[in-house]
């Protein structure tokens, strides 16, 4: 059993539910400032915890704030790509995919001078619309996805992949698949990885995953995946005029979201995620075989 925390790593801006916003200069170079000074503080619980942890970082940000993803890589963190600019794969064609991929791997090594082997897609948007990011991903040398998260929602979402480390074919191609972590009870996968169920829900839910998917190791290798964003560690930051709904998913919970990294670190052991996928690999485990693509 393997638990993995990861930080998906864009400026405030950024996230689906600002897309079609205006959001003039100024105010986008404030959340870049403050992107970086909330990534340094999470560097810095980390390294209180003595933890690792994987940073999907927008490949953007290579180019704006090389110095972080230098310093996210130098503390000896994994950086995986979580594409150039934020946009949704939905977005893109099998070819567009290739060249965002190609642009976000190639600024984030180009500032670590190390390759990068994890992907994690904006808004988990590897769907069954979008298989074809598999074969892909996979073509282009990336050695694990984490973008399918089996549960409903309205804006992703594969309900029925496996809860557990995967393979995955998109059309033709296979890749190992790390989904983020769910809870299953009442017959249901619940979300419990991070975002805004970690700020929504009590602590005590994503504990519950963590323990139920450490139960489920001697069925097979397990990864209970984390996930989280700077800007939810960010409580003083200019909130964006977003409407109702979306505004109260955003924002709910950021006062307490520092305690409660604090509480996780100090409670479980955690790892890089390119480490977990390489120990399941060479565990030569049967991993359940999914179909995604039609």
């Amino acid at each position: 059993m393997a638990n993995v925390v990861s930080f998906d790593v864009e400026e405030h801006h950024r996230i689906e539910a600002a897309v079609g916003l205006e959001v003039g200069p100024e105010l986008r170079a404030e959340y870049g400032a403050r992107m970086e000074r909330a990534t340094r503080e999470l560097l810095d619980h980390l390294a209180r915890a003595n933890a690792l942890a994987t940073f999907y970082v927008v490949g953007e940000i290579a180019r704006t704030h090389p110095q972080l993803v230098r310093d996210i890589h130098a503390a000896g963190h994994e950086v995986g790509s979580h594409s150039f600019d934020h946009r949704r794969v939905h977005r893109f064609t099998p070819d567009t995919f290739r060249a965002d991929l190609r642009a976000s791997k190639g600024a984030l090594e180009q500032a670590t001078g190390a390759p990068v082997f994890g992907f994690r897609a904006p808004t988990f948007s590897v769907t069954r619309e979008t298989a074809w990011a598999i074969d892909v991903l996979a073509e282009e040398g990336f050695e694990y996805d984490s973008s399918i998260f089996p549960v409903h929602h309205d804006r992703y979402g594969v309900p029925d992949a496996p809860r557990g480390p995967f393979l995955v074919t998109g059309r033709e191609r296979e890749l190992l698949e790390l989904p983020p972590l769910t809870l299953r009870a009442l017959g249901l996968n619940l979300p419990v990885a991070g975002g805004g169920y970690f700020r929504l829900f009590p602590l005590g839910f994503m504990k519950a995953g963590l323990r139920q998917a450490a139960r489920a190791a001697d069925r097979g290798p397990q990864v209970g995946m984390l996930y989280f964003h700077p800007w939810e560690f960010d409580p003083g930051q200019p909130r964006l005029p977003l409407a109702r709904l979306a505004r109260w998913r955003t924002y709910v919970g950021v006062t307490r979201t520092a305690n409660r990294l604090a509480r996780l670190l100090a409670a479980f052991p955690f790892r890089r995620a390119i480490d977990a996928a390489r120990a399941i690999r060479a565990s030569g485990a049967d991993l359940p075989r999914f179909q995604l693509g039609a």
